[in-house]
């Protein structure tokens, strides 16, 4: 038996609400955040809708108290501020750099963006030498890592700091080194989850690949076409046994299982069979040592991809049968597609389905999909009894990443 690895603390802020409270008070209200940019300055701003954060980057530097701001990317802005209130809930002292004086702690964070944003913004002002010391101080955020060692350095981590950028499956990896982490005893406890925000890079290369909805996002849907992109960022604390059982924490939910598979298929679509999705799903569950029938919910990648939709849903009949399957929902048309934080963020959404005892609904589905015999739940199931939470992240390549969610029991 693997020792076991509790959720102590979750933080995230998306489109529907800058801490977890508000987020799931849009979820159970089908609040969505899809709306045209008003921050990010695109070729395609009234053409795409998308899920943004209202908050400008000022904003967010206030929030978080930042006297010398120059430099912080909004990646890692939005990094921070999930980061911070996961500390918060899981009773984790972080200032005066106290958060490793007693346990070591790791930072497994993740994006896909990075400092593009700001990169996208400036680097012409290279060419202008009355513009080139400004412009320079953000050219060196660009890179993926320096994110994760702002965050590192805002609340004083140092044992162990990494970056994972496996696409929209790097949260859920995240986790899964973090669990492995703890395991072995490298580290007590970390800080797992991931974060993007929007930038003109992504929304042109999901508009190259045909992809975009000009409309509200419509996960297995029969008329689906496509994505909605979003940001945000979605954060969990793991921590062992000997922490929980020190700190005397009664923690509601910990980590049960996980798998991460690679289909090899194709760069940027899944097997027409799901058979990594099919794996990893399956992997998971026999790591966690269940049966398909002890899953409560499942929050299903669910992108509203012709490809994505089609390969995950083959994958959860052949796993769960087509009478007798999970309540299933896709998240994203109220979040977006958040690219590397969506694991995170979808983390957070399944210790809310346990703590609330609540099925999250699917917005915008009408037709079923004329392949499948499944349909996702159109709504809010409360006072439903949820115990194991199956999750799902698939990125490109083929990267296959689910993590289950259990009821402390």
């Amino acid at each position: 038996m693997h020792s076991k690895v509790f959720l102590t603390g979750k933080g995230v802020i998306s489109s529907i609400g800058k801490n977890a409270e508000e987020n799931y008070q849009s979820l159970i209200r089908k609040k969505h955040g899809l709306k045209y940019t008003q921050l990010l300055d695109t070729f395609h701003k009234e053409v795409f809708p998308v899920c943004e954060i209202s908050m400008t980057n000022e904003e967010l530097i206030a929030l978080l108290n930042i006297q010398n701001p120059v430099g912080y990317t909004r990646t890692a802005l939005l990094g921070m501020i999930a980061v911070k209130e996961a500390l918060e809930d899981a009773g984790i002292e972080w200032k005066n750099n106290t958060l490793e004086k007693k346990y070591k702690t790791a930072l497994i964070n993740s994006t896909t963006v990075g400092g593009m944003r700001h990169t996208e913004e400036v680097y012409l002002d290279l060419l202008k030498p009355d513009m080139q010391s400004e412009s320079e101080s953000y050219i060196d955020t660009h890179d993926l890592g320096e994110c994760t060692e702002r965050i590192a350095d805002y609340f004083g981590v140092h044992s162990y700091v990494t970056t994972i950028s496996t696409a929209c499956s790097s949260s859920a990896n995240s986790i899964m080194l973090g669990m492995r982490l703890i395991q072995q005893g490298i580290v007590d406890r970390a800080i797992c989850g991931g974060t993007d925000s929007l930038s003109k890079f992504t929304i042109n290369g999901f508009n190259t690949l045909m992809i975009l909805d000009k409309e509200h996002c419509r996960p297995f849907d029969n008329t689906r076409v496509g994505l909605n992109l979003g940001e945000g960022a979605g954060y969990v604390i793991l921590e062992s046994e000997r922490i929980v059982q020190e700190e005397h924490k009664k923690p509601t939910c910990y980590v049960s299982g996980f798998a991460n598979t690679n289909d090899a298929f194709h760069q940027t679509a899944s097997s027409p069979e799901g058979d990594g999705a099919y794996m990893a799903m399956n992997q998971a569950l026999e790591y966690a040592h269940l049966k398909p029938s002890d899953i409560s919910y499942i929050n299903v990648h669910g992108t509203a991809t012709p490809n994505n939709d089609l390969s995950e849903g083959r994958a959860i009949e052949r796993l769960f049968g087509t009478t007798n399957t999970p309540k299933f929902s896709s998240t994203k048309p109220f979040t977006g597609h958040t690219l590397a934080a969506c694991g995170g963020i979808e983390a957070v959404y399944a210790m809310l389905a346990i703590e609330h005892q609540v099925i999250f609904p699917s917005l915008n589905f009408k037709d079923k999909m004329e392949e499948l015999t499944i349909e996702p739940t159109t709504d809010v199931i409360e006072n439903y009894k949820v115990d194991h939470v199956l999750s799902n992240s698939f990125g490109f390549g083929g990267n296959n990443s689910t993590v289950i969610i259990s009821k402390v029991v």
